[in-house]
């Protein structure tokens, strides 16, 4: 049977996206669920979105049809066209929309507070009617040069898919196109591969953001040999930071991917679960190359550190060769202050004249010396 849905689905983020997630900080913390029983609906995480927004899509082989909602009592009245269906949303803040969701669909409390709690690890759930998966979606911010995580929550049933999303990124929307294609073959397929699509644009944007990393590293790593500057440590521990985001997220995903490929579960079918092993092959390519990041990261620190010293270890020769190019001159002008009645050539016309010599000669045989031995060179 049908389960009735619920409201509006956007493709953008507001314009005070920005604004809501510094101010929602301080709203959303951890200890508003102290004390609370299990499975209490309590928002966990940033606001991103100034309101939520869902959009059902129904399909099959025939065709497919979309339709928006602006408010629960206009979802009621909706009646269902095809067989297979799509309901998403975006926006996690209010505990109303779980709370209909998870009585229409008869989800578990404990499964409606873990979508509404956006800080989870990615794993899988299982239930006789349905399965839950979390995974994290990454975006890069080009204005911050760095990356925005998001939770992803999937719920898959014997003819359905929920997904809820913390904020809309359109990186569902190339499954979106291929659902519209007329004569699409993802139409022909079970809600299960609707699911793998998800799961595998999830971890296509994770190729992206590797490659930013990638990026930043080697970017880094040129500043780290040539002008190394105390603002390109901040910069390794904030690459350093990122990378270690993906990995928590990816390294759960592969066992995640590794148990939904290799065990019958009775909601993906023996030709989806082929599919899902692709995607744990990518989750492992990704992860490999995400080591050797890391590693480079890691090496960093010990290039900056290597190119500081050596820098002032060139600053402090070059000092102590200038100061060493005067102690003659000091030596012989404090040879020719001392208080003595008979000096040679204290008299003398041309003393003068020859005291200047004799410092500058050896100044410059000793400058002679030093450029010889390369000690005048700065790199």
């Amino acid at each position: 049977e049908f389960r009735r849905v619920l409201f509006r689905s956007r493709t953008s983020l507001p314009k005070n996206t920005k604004k809501m997630r510094k101010s929602s900080k301080k709203r959303t913390r951890l200890p508003r669920k102290l004390g609370l029983p299990p499975g209490s609906l309590v928002h966990v995480g940033e606001i991103k979105t100034d309101k939520p927004s869902i959009t059902l899509i129904e399909f099959d082989a025939q065709g497919v049809s979309e339709t928006h909602f602006d408010s629960l009592e206009a979802s009621r009245q909706h009646q269902p066209s095809r067989g297979k269906f799509w309901l998403n949303v975006h926006g996690l803040h209010d505990p109303a929309v779980m709370a209909e969701i998870g009585r229409r669909f008869k989800l578990h409390p404990l499964i409606q507070e873990d979508i509404l709690n956006t800080q989870q690890r990615p794993k899988s759930d299982e239930f006789s009617d349905y399965i839950y998966i979390v995974a994290r979606s990454f975006d890069f911010d080009t204005e911050s040069n760095s990356l925005n995580s998001d939770q992803v929550s999937i719920v898959l049933g014997r003819n359905f898919v929920l997904t809820f999303q913390e904020r809309a990124t359109g990186n569902f929307e190339a499954v979106r196109e291929r659902l519209r294609a007329e004569n699409g073959a993802m139409r022909s397929h079970g809600c299960d591969y609707l699911a793998y699509a998800l799961l595998d644009t999830l971890v296509d944007r994770y190729f992206v953001m590797l490659d930013h990393l990638t990026d930043q590293a080697e970017d880094l790593e040129e500043r780290a040999l040539n002008k190394p500057n105390p603002t390109l440590l901040a910069e390794i521990n904030r690459v350093k930071h990122e990378a270690l985001l993906l990995r928590r997220a990816l390294w759960p995903l592969r066992e995640v991917l590794n148990s939904l490929s290799r065990v019958d579960n009775g909601f993906f079918t023996p030709d989806t679960r082929l599919y899902l092993r692709d995607i744990y092959d990518h989750t492992v390519h990704v992860l490999e190359s995400l080591e050797s990041v890391r590693d480079l990261l890691a090496d960093l620190l010990d290039i900056y550190l290597s190119s500081v010293s050596n820098r002032l270890n060139t600053e402090v020769r070059i000092l102590t060769v200038l100061t060493t190019l005067f102690m003659p001159a000091t030596l012989i002008a404090g040879i020719f202050g001392m208080n003595f009645r008979h000096m040679p050539l204290l008299d003398d016309q041309d003393g003068f004249r020859l005291a200047l010599g004799m410092m500058i000669g050896a100044a410059t045989a000793m400058a002679a010396a030093f450029w010889r031995r390369n000690w005048l060179k700065t790199r």
